[in-house]
Parts: C-alpha cells; sequence; structure tokens
C-alpha cells in the first residue's frame, strides 16, 4: 500500500514542479485503484508551491475592483463626481473609505477649528489641503475641565464657563490662548495655506498678523477679536484686504481699546476696503475722517455697539461712496450731533438698517436722518423707543422705496399711516410682529396704498398671521362666535 512521507522543511531552492504527465506516467507503473489517484492528486495539488506573488497581487486587485468600481476612477474625476453631490451627503460619503475620506477633504474651503491642537500638530493641513476660509476663534478658546454647566453664548460662540467669574464681570483671560499661542499658530496656518482669503482669529498680535500678511497676499476678509491700535499696525500691511471687522470690546468677555490711532493707521494701509465693521470701537470724528479719505471705495459700513465720543457723526459725510449703513445693538446714535448745518450728508447713500438699536434721543435721530436724506430704504428692527414722534422723523428722506418694520410695539397705525402716505415713491412695504399697529383702524386711503405696492408683507401681530394661514384653507367660515372678520380686513387678507 502506498505511504505519504510527512513534509520536510523548504528547501532555500523550491524543487522543480510536478506535472500531470510525470504523476500520469508514474501511474501506469504500478497501477492502482481510481480512487487512490483522486486522492493522491488531492494531496499533491495541496502540497504545490504557492503561486507567484504577482498573480496573487492580481488576483486582489481583481476581487477590489468588484467591491469598488469607483478605484477604477482617476482622483479628478472622482473629485468633479464628489463635487456635484449636495452637501448635505459629505459626511456620508467620507465614511465610505480611506480614498473617499481624503478626497472629501480636498473639496473643503471653509472651516471653523474647535481643537487648537489639531492645528499645531498639522493633522490641520494633511486632513483639509485646500482651505481658503478658516474660522480659529473657537479653537482660540479654552473651556474649563470641571465646568459647571454654564453656557456663555456670543455671536462668536458658545463655550462652558465656571462660576469664577473676574470682578471686572469678564471671563478670566485664562479662557483665552495667549498671545504667543495665537502667533504661533497663525504661522504655521499662513505657510500651510498661502492661498488663504478669509481669517477669524482672537488676542492675534502685531506680529502674527504680518506673518499672515506676508504669507497671503490674498487675504481679501478678516475679522479681528479682541485687538487695539497696535495690533492694527499688522493689519495695516493687508494691502488686498476689502473686508474687515474689528471687535475692541464685548460685555461679559473681553475689553480692549481701539481708539482714533488704530482707526487712521488701518485706514492708511486698508485703501480698499469695502465693507468695515467695528463693533465695541472708541473713536471720534477724526477717526472716522481717516476711514472716509482713505478708503475710497468703501460701500458698506457697519457700528456694532460703538462707543463714539460725541460730533463723529458728521465725518461720514467724507465716505462719498457708502452705499449701505448700518447701526447694531447700538445704545446712542451721537450723543453730541453738533447743529444742523454742519453735519452735512452722504450723497450716494441708498440703505439706512437700525437693529436692537435705542431711539430715544430726538436730536441724534434728527440728525442721523439729516446724513441719510437721500436713502431707498430704511429698515428698522426691534429698536426700543420708536414711537409715533421719532418715526415721523424720518419724513426727512423723500425718496424711500422700501420701508420695513419689525418689532415695533410704540408705532400705531396712525403713526404708520401719517409718514408712508407721504413717500410717493414707496413701492414695498413690510410690517411684522408691530403690536400696536392695528387691521381694524386700517383707513380707506392706506388700503388704497396697499393695493399699489409692488411688495406688501403685513403681519403686525399673531392674530393677523393666523389669519392670514388660514386663507384658503376653509377654516373660519363657519362658527362666526370665534372667527369674526370685518369686510375690510377680508379685502386686505385676499391682497396679501
Amino acid at each position: 500500500m502506498e505511504t505519504i512521507c510527512s513534509p520536510r522543511k523548504p528547501d532555500p531552492v523550491p524543487p522543480p514542479l510536478k506535472t500531470w504527465s510525470k504523476l500520469y506516467r508514474n501511474a501506469k507503473k504500478s497501477p492502482l485503484p481510481l480512487d487512490h489517484h483522486l486522492l493522491f492528486a488531492n494531496r499533491l495539488q495541496s502540497s504545490l508551491p504557492t503561486t507567484p506573488k504577482s498573480h496573487h497581487n492580481k488576483t486582489l486587485i481583481q476581487k477590489t475592483l468588484i467591491s469598488d468600481p469607483t478605484s477604477l476612477l482617476s482622483d479628478q474625476i472622482l473629485l468633479q463626481i464628489l463635487s456635484k453631490l449636495p452637501h448635505s451627503q459629505r459626511n456620508s460619503n467620507s465614511l465610505v473609505s480611506k480614498r473617499w475620506l481624503n478626497l472629501q477633504g480636498r473639496l473643503i474651503r471653509s472651516l471653523k477649528l474647535l481643537d487648537w491642537d489639531f492645528l499645531i500638530s498639522g493633522r490641520l493641513f494633511v486632513r483639509f489641503p485646500n482651505l481658503v476660509h478658516v474660522d480659529v476663534v473657537r479653537g482660540c478658546v479654552i473651556s474649563p475641565k470641571n465646568s459647571t454647566g454654564i453656557l456663555f453664548t456670543q455671536k462668536m460662540g458658545s463655550f462652558h464657563v465656571d462660576s469664577n467669574v473676574s470682578p471686572n464681570g469678564f471671563v478670566p483671560e485664562s479662557y483665552i490662548l495667549s498671545v504667543d499661542e495665537v502667533d504661533f499658530g497663525l504661522r504655521s496656518l499662513a505657510s500651510g495655506y498661502p492661498n488663504l482669503r478669509k481669517l477669524m482669529v482672537i488676542n492675534a498680535s502685531e506680529l502674527g498678523l504680518l506673518s499672515v500678511a506676508e504669507e497671503c497676499p490674498t487675504l481679501q476678509e478678516l475679522e479681528l477679536h479682541k485687538c487695539n491700535d497696535q495690533v492694527l499696525r499688522g493689519i495695516a500691511a493687508c494691502q488686498n484686504l476689502q473686508i474687515l471687522k474689528l471687535a475692541g470690546y464685548v460685555d461679559g468677555f473681553y475689553e480692549s481699546f481701539v481708539s482714533d490711532i488704530g482707526l487712521t493707521i488701518m485706514a492708511q494701509g486698508c485703501r480698499r476696503l469695502v465693507k468695515l465693521e467695528l463693533s465695541g470701537c472708541e473713536g471720534s470724528y477724526d477717526g472716522i475722517k481717516a476711514i472716509g479719505q482713505c478708503c475710497q471705495m468703501l460701500e458698506e459700513f457697519t457700528l456694532t455697539s460703538h462707543r463714539m465720543e460725541g460730533g463723529w457723526l458728521s465725518a461720514l459725510s467724507y465716505c462719498e461712496n457708502l452705499k449701505t449703513l448700518k447701526f447694531q445693538s447700538c445704545k446712542k446714535i451721537d450723543c453730541s450731533p453738533g447743529p444742523d448745518e454742519h453735519l452735512g450728508y452722504c450723497p450716494t447713500l441708498e440703505r439706512l438698517h437700525l437693529e436692537r438699536c435705542q431711539l430715544r434721543d430726538k436730536r441724534s435721530v434728527r440728525a442721523l436722518f439729516l446724513m441719510c436724506e437721500n436713502v431707498r430704504e430704511i429698515v428698522f428692527q426691534n429698536c426700543w423707543g420708536l414711537d409715533n414722534d421719532m418715526f415721523s422723523i424720518a419724513g426727512i428722506c423723500r425718496r424711500v422705496k422700501f420701508l420695513s418694520l419689525e418689532g415695533c410695539a410704540l408705532l400705531t397705525t396712525q403713526g404708520l399711516e401719517s409718514l408712508i402716505l407721504s413717500w410717493k415713491d414707496l413701492q414695498r412695504l413690510q410690517v411684522v410682529s408691530c403690536n400696536s399697529i392695528k387691521e381694524n383702524e386700517v383707513t380707506p386711503a392706506l388700503s388704497v396704498l396697499f393695493s399699489d405696492l409692488k411688495e406688501f408683507v403685513w403681519r403686525p401681530d399673531t392674530k393677523s398671521l393666523l389669519l392670514s394661514n388660514l386663507e384658503g384653507t376653509g377654516m373660519g367660515k363657519k362658527g362666526g362666535r370665534f372667527f369674526q372678520k370685518d369686510s375690510r380686513l377680508e379685502i386686505l387678507i385676499k391682497k396679501i
């Protein structure tokens, strides 16, 4: 009976392969039953050396192609396909494979950094190599490890704080990275993204901003928190800057000082500014005048919680190409605007927006509308003190085509009617959440004006909002005890 020897250790040189022809000749010399030949053939096949490595790799590639057909596509073609997909699928697409994860990272252009170590370690540049918009403000804020669950919320974001608030009411300095740490991160960011176009940062120094200005000549938009006059020297080196936001004071968070000196330095360096926002900045007539004289391309100017000295408003007349003027969360407009004959006006101004402002001083409100007498668009949003008398001052502006009122609780129907009937060019009107404006007080003359408007939004209170939503549903036609409407109100609803 034939025996099979135990396998011996492989030699350095593999033995010659046994072919099926030799097996057939040996079988003829010692004839055995057929089942013995089959058993011997199977064992011989299992004892043969493995296939060459190239053939093995080819088999794996074929299996990969079957499991992932997209592997046949080049990176450029697959990037074009992924770029056409909606943004809502980006997170799910990155979970398909490592290749898709890396390709999806190339498509990301804007990022809000939450972990500062992700930048310092260099992983940010590997994961997202093509960023052009970077926000590192939240990454510069350090939340305490043992937080008490207190959530501090600002426009820049939300983060947890503990109960150890500084005596002056601000968050402790330890919550924000030091200037040296921020500057080191800015140098790394500038070297990794030379095509950077938008940057948002907090607590940077002059040297850190200079490195960004040198390495990123295409920087067009900058938002700088906790800045001061010294820091603005670095901003002046960004000669191609077009959009700039400076935050010097944030109530309850940080306090820094921006004066006329810093505004003048900034204006002389950034002469191509198109949009400028000053938040919590101090200054006076001289600083605003320097901005108007140097930044001749400025079209939009926003002041948020400003701390300007009296008399600054008249300096806006130097902004000869200004088209949009916005006030946000301002407790005052100008405490001492000066005589009317010294104010001047902005000849090209088209839009005036007042959001969450206190309009209690008639003198400053009058000076503001005198400066903006040529505006075509006026927006009041959640302004305190805007009653009928204050609103009537807006009659100085005779060319208004668009008026928006939202959250003006003191303004009545009579106050609205007395002014808008005098505006012959009015084409669009929006009245939202003004509870003192009653629909049953609308006069026929006001109804005729509403019918001639090109755009009309009428939701002065929650009741009118409910009735407008019920139109066309068939509800409200029965049960007059619950839905009592006069004929004039029904006409207004149909026009809406």
